[in-house]
């Protein structure tokens, strides 16, 4: 069952136009990746899709409905989003993060219930982060933050996750602790990733931007060889099927060895 509809998505900042005529979809359990080079408007896409930013034309549907017109609070029940590690004006506990992922059920001035505090422990418990419940988030590691945030989207109950990035500047353990964790949710993700070897590891679809546009889809072996690898980043690579994985594996050549 499709989830995601995109057609001809466009939004720009100011003249010069960062999402060029977009269109994708993501079915439902599927963990599509959107990949290019930096500048290439992947987080702009994912910014117009959940509602950080207004397209200029272009429909969303999800779940059969018009995105845009949606309720602000029924949207942020379907879609939970996790970004690079968010910067907090205050310095709030763990646990106050984590349930601020329940404010879309709740109205102004609710307190929490017995059920969200049971959701965020639930959530905590997940990412096993339950010991650091009383922490203060500003003094987490940046892997840590992560899970935080992490968690905060599952205490939202929402089974469709929208990352942009989400561990581009974590050590290699935290990322792929992350995405790990992700792909034993069984849920829908749509996700900007940078490292092409972890898109190849977890995505079943891949959407290649460049310049605003899509200009490659498909699986990871139809969309990760040395050609258009080289046709999109400019690179020269090896790209194989690693005997442990069974997934590709991608090595990028210095220029002497691909000369």
């Amino acid at each position: 069952m499709l989830r995601l509809q995109v057609n001809d998505l466009t939004y720009s900042y100011g003249d010069r136009e960062a999402a060029d005529h977009v269109s994708l979809q993501v079915g439902r359990g599927e963990f599509v990746g959107l990949i290019g080079p930096n500048g290439s408007g992947k987080s702009t896409v994912l910014k117009n899709i959940y509602r950080g930013l207004t397209p200029d034309s272009g429909t969303i549907t999800l779940d059969g409905e018009d995105l845009l017109a949606m309720p602000y609070r029924k949207s942020a029940r379907k879609l939970a989003v996790v970004g690079q590690e968010n910067e907090v004006p205050f310095d709030f506990t763990v646990e106050e993060m984590v349930a601020m992922g329940r404010s879309p059920h709740k109205r102004l001035f609710d307190i929490d219930t017995p059920r969200d505090r049971q959701i965020v422990h639930h959530a905590l418990e997940h990412l096993g982060m339950e010991h650091l419940a009383k922490r203060s988030y500003l003094r987490l590691s940046g892997g840590e933050k992560q899970r935080v945030l992490i968690a905060r989207a599952i205490a939202q109950e929402s089974d469709f996750l929208i990352l942009d990035e989400p561990t581009n500047h974590l050590d290699v353990s935290y990322q792929m602790q992350i995405f790990d964790f992700i792909k034993r949710l069984k849920v829908t993700v749509l996700s900007a990733i940078h490292d092409l070897n972890m898109a190849a590891l977890y995505c079943d679809r891949l959407y290649v931007l460049q310049r605003g546009r899509v200009v490659m889809e498909g699986t990871p072996e139809q969309v990760l060889t040395p050609q258009r690898i080289y046709e999109v980043y400019g690179v020269h690579s090896a790209v194989e099927r690693h005997p442990a994985t069974g997934k590709l594996s991608i090595t990028f050549l210095p220029a002497e060895i691909s000369a």
